[in-house]
């Protein structure tokens, strides 16, 4: 009779999570169709949904969905999704049905004299010191770049255009800076791509091509451009709220030593302090784990928070891999915790727990984790989702090349006994050396603390 019941059940929540993914799918959808960056990052996360059920449920005709949108949404969002782009043409050519034959349209004479080349999309806006860098998917030339200077003598202001011919982005970007009134960048027309540098005195202006990114120098007569860091999440603030910021490692624990051994112990503070910043700015109320370079218990950590009555646990790490794939191997990831049975999840958690394993040895955690009450795996998976959108929005507006490493679960010892939603952020692979000397470079991490805290921002919002 019990099995009865239970296969019963089994069946009914099939069922609804056939429902839901139908429902899902017709929303992602329906995102896609708006040209608003938020929205397209939730069309984004609905098919990184889609695409994990059609995981477990073995549903190929979902994740054929799952994956196109994937990659459609990825690349308006300049995300690295080659590797779903590379699953989805394996998934196509293995495909069984047939699609129907499109029936033969005539042209018309007009369409037919149009010639169309091949549009630059825009991947990235990024600074250096004084510099901004424009990069594109493909090389430029100069015969691209038109520039002209406005001087209205009235106002007294001084306006810089660059065109760039063959080229469009998804969506017009105000950039700020500290020294300069307005920059705007835009579609001009359907070809061009028009970039604004707006002010109320001379600059310098220079520029170059270096490959695929057209350099802009701007120089004021007070000092370097320096971006002002600006939140794009409009915000619902709760002031009473609680957070608790847990820098990994510390004191005799390094953690991963990396790329021209920098120490991951270091990265993480210094992402850590960046984060408590910007939240105490926004009225939240933050603590540290720890304030100094000093070394914690894994299991003091959750107590600390618990103790404190903090809303959320956040844990900053940074990931590592060895030599003969570091050049390779990159990306943002967050953990929630579970007793995953994922060999990836398991390899990055001995990573973090190694730091402490006096209360129990591992087969004495792993049985742990499973009989843990899991009370919080719901919120805490919310809480990741929104951080990695969070960083991954933030990050890819100034960088080129930030990868998607998703939203995992993983038996994470540092997590055990959090009282409220708790996850673990692989802030980048310290043994990669494009992201390790990001992850020491100020800017960049003013730049992924500031996504962190407009994920933690969306969560409260949320939920």
């Amino acid at each position: 009779m019990f099995k009865l019941f239970l296969l019963s059940f089994l069946f009914l929540i099939s069922l609804e999570a056939s429902t839901k993914s139908s429902e899902l799918l017709k929303r992602a959808q329906s995102y896609m169709k708006s040209n608003s960056t938020s929205d397209t990052f939730r069309a984004y996360d609905d098919y990184k949904t889609l695409y994990l059920r059609s995981m477990v449920d073995n549903d190929s005709s979902l994740k054929f969905e799952a994956l196109k949108g994937i990659v459609k949404s990825g690349e308006r969002l300049s995300i690295d999704v080659s590797k779903y782009s590379q699953e989805l043409k394996t998934l196509s050519q293995k495909s069984s049905y047939n699609k129907p034959e499109p029936k033969e349209m005539k042209k018309s004479k007009h369409i037919e004299d149009v010639h169309v080349d091949p549009l630059h999309r825009l991947k990235s806006v990024e600074w250096r010191e004084d510099t901004l860098l424009l990069e594109f998917n493909k090389e430029l030339t100069s015969s691209q770049i038109e520039h002209f200077t406005l001087h209205d003598t009235i106002k007294g202001r001084y306006r810089y255009v660059f065109d760039i011919k063959t080229a469009m982005l998804t969506d017009s970007q105000n950039i700020k800076s500290n020294d300069i009134d307005r920059i705007k960048i835009a579609q001009f027309d359907p070809q061009t791509l028009r970039l604004v540098i707006d002010h109320n005195a001379k600059i310098e202006v220079a520029h170059s091509i270096d490959s695929k990114t057209l350099e802009v120098k701007l120089k004021t007569k007070t000092s370097k451009v320096v971006p002002a860091l600006e939140s794009v999440v409009p915000i619902k603030r709760d002031r009473g709220k609680v957070i608790v910021i847990d820098p990994g490692h510390g004191g005799k624990d390094p953690g991963a030593v990396g790329y021209r051994k920098y120490r991951e112990k270091i990265v993480v503070f210094d992402v850590a302090k960046e984060l408590e910043k910007i939240l105490e700015s926004r009225g939240y109320k933050v603590y540290m784990t720890r304030t100094a370079d000093k070394f914690v218990k894994l299991s003091d950590r959750t107590k600390f928070a618990n103790k404190k009555g903090a809303n959320i646990f956040v844990s900053i790490h940074a990931n590592a891999i060895d030599g003969k794939h570091a050049n390779k191997v990159h990306g943002v990831e967050c953990y929630f915790l579970s007793p995953s049975r994922s060999e990836r999840a398991k390899s990055v958690a001995a990573q973090e727990n190694s730091a402490d394993l006096s209360d129990m040895n591992i087969y004495g955690k792993d049985s742990y984790l499973n009989f843990l009450n899991h009370h919080n795996t719901v919120a805490s998976n919310k809480l990741a989702i929104d951080l990695q959108r969070g960083m991954l929005g933030a990050l890819a507006k100034r960088y080129s090349g930030v990868k998607d490493g998703g939203v995992r679960e993983g038996p994470f010892w540092v997590l055990v006994g959090a009282q409220m939603p708790s996850v673990l952020v692989e802030v980048g692979f310290i043994t990669h050396p494009t992201e390790a000397r990001r992850l020491v470079d100020k800017n960049y991490l003013k730049t992924m603390a500031l996504g962190l805290a407009d994920g933690i921002e969306r969560y409260f919002a949320n939920n």
